[in-house]
C-alpha cells in the first residue's frame, strides 16, 4: 500500500500550499514545520476536506483526490480527538467499525479493553489518545493520518505514549502520516521525515539521514541544530573541504553543496577539554565558557569562540560541573560533524 501525492496544490488569498510531491510507503512518515508552513493542509487534502487546486493523490495508484472523504479508506485521529460525547467507548468504535470482531481486537492491541463501558467524559488525555486511535483502525483504514495526537498532553505522558504510538504503528503495515511540531516526538516515532516550509517540502528522508543531513540551513535550525552559520569554501581536496566561518577554518568531511553555504554542527558532536566523543582528526578551537545550563540528564555549555554568536555544546553534568564562567576551554569536533548545508531553504 502506497500513498502518492503528486504535484499537490491548493491556493488560498494569502498562502499556497505546493505543488508537493511526496511517497509514503507502508511505516511512519513523521511530517514537521512551523505553524503556517502546511502541515494541516497536507492532512485536510488527503482525507478530503478540502479539494486540491492541482495535482493528484493516489492510493496503490488509484486515484482518490475526487472522492468524498468516506469513500478514501483514510482513517483520521484529530489533536482533540473528536470523541462523540453522547456515546460510549465502545459505541464510538462501533460507529467506525467495517469488520466483525474488529473492536473486541482492536481495544485487546491498544489495552482499553476496561475502557469500552466509559463515558468519553471520563477518560484521561492519554485514555482518549488511545480510543481516537482504534476508532481510527476498527475502520480498516489503506491509510492513517495523525494531527499532532499528544500535544494536549503533558510531557511526561508523551515521552511514554510516543514510544508505545510507535510500536502499534509499526505494526500496521500502511502508510501513516504523523504530524507533529516536536522534532524529538517526529525522530521517536518515524521512520522517515518530511519538512514543509511555506507550503513547500523541503527535506525528506529516513529519520537518521535527514538529521545528519539537514541539506539547508533552514532545516539544520528547525531541526533543532543551534550551530549554524554562513560559511564561505577555501580549499577541497580528498580530506575534505576546508570552509571558513567568520574567518575561522573548520575541516568538513563532505562536499560543499551548490549555491550558498552554511555549516551545521550538533552540540551532541562538540567535546571540551579532550573528552573526545568523536572520530577523526578534530578541529580544534579556544573557546571562552560565558554560561553553563544543566538539565535532568546532560548540560549546554554557551562558548564564546571564533565565530559568530556562540557555540553551544551538549555535555556530561560531570563535565559541565567542572566549567565556571569565564574559564578558557577547548573545543574539538570532528569532521565527520561538520555538515556543509545551503543558506537557502
Amino acid at each position: 500500500m502506497t500513498l502518492e501525492c503528486s504535484r499537490l496544490e491548493r491556493r488560498y488569498d494569502d498562502f499556497t500550499f505546493g505543488p508537493v510531491d511526496l511517497t509514503v510507503e507502508p511505516g511512519v512518515t513523521a511530517v514537521l514545520g512551523p505553524s503556517g508552513s502546511g502541515k494541516s493542509t497536507l492532512l485536510s487534502l488527503v482525507a478530503g476536506f478540502e479539494p486540491p487546486d492541482g495535482g493528484t493523490i493516489t492510493v496503490d495508484g488509484a486515484g482518490i483526490d475526487q472522492r468524498p472523504p468516506e469513500d478514501r479508506s483514510v482513517g483520521m485521529v484529530f489533536q482533540n480527538y473528536a470523541l462523540f460525547p453522547h456515546l460510549s467507548v465502545r459505541e464510538n468504535l462501533e460507529f467506525g467499525a467495517v469488520k466483525a470482531g474488529s473492536i473486541d481486537s482492536t481495544a485487546q492491541l491498544l489495552e482499553i479493553e476496561p475502557l469500552l463501558d466509559r463515558d468519553p467524559k471520563t477518560l484521561s488525555g492519554g485514555e482518549a489518545q488511545r480510543v481516537a486511535l482504534a476508532r481510527a483502525l476498527v475502520s480498516d483504514p489503506s491509510v492513517l493520518l495523525l494531527d499532532e495526537p499528544l500535544s494536549s498532553l503533558d510531557a511526561p505522558i508523551r515521552r511514554r505514549l510516543r514510544v508505545e504510538l510507535r510500536d502499534i504503528l509499526a505494526d500496521l503495515d500502511i502508510p501513516v502520516v504523523y504530524v507533529t511540531h516536536d522534532q524529538e516526538e517526529a525522530a521517536v516515532v518515524g521512520d522517515r521525515l518530511a519538512v514543509l516550509a511555506d507550503g513547500r517540502l523541503v527535506r525528506e528522508g529516513p529519520v537518521e539521514s535527514v538529521f545528519d543531513q539537514p541539506e539547508s540551513a533552514f532545516v539544520a535550525a528547525f531541526l533543532g541544530i543551534e550551530n549554524v552559520y554562513p560559511a564561505t569554501v577555501r580549499t577541497e581536496s580528498r580530506n575534505g573541504t576546508v570552509v571558513a566561518v567568520d574567518g575561522t577554518e573548520l575541516l568538513a568531511a563532505g562536499e560543499p553543496p551548490d549555491g550558498d553555504l552554511a555549516v551545521a554542527i550538533h552540540p551532541e558532536s562538540i567535546s571540551l577539554n579532550g573528552q573526545s566523543r568523536t572520530t577523526g582528526d578534530s578541529n580544534s578551537l579556544d573557546c571562552t565558557v560565558s554560561r553553563v545550563l544543566t538539565q535532568h540528564t546532560d548540560a549546554t555549555v554557551l562558548l564564546d569562540w571564533p565565530g559568530p554568536d556562540y557555540l553551544t555544546a551538549t555535555v556530561d553534568r560531570q563535565i559541565a560541573g567542572q566549567l565556571r564562567v569565564g574559564d578558557t576551554c577547548r573545543a574539538s569536533i570532528a569532521p565527520d560533524a561538520v555538515h556543509l548545508t545551503r543558506r537557502d531553504r
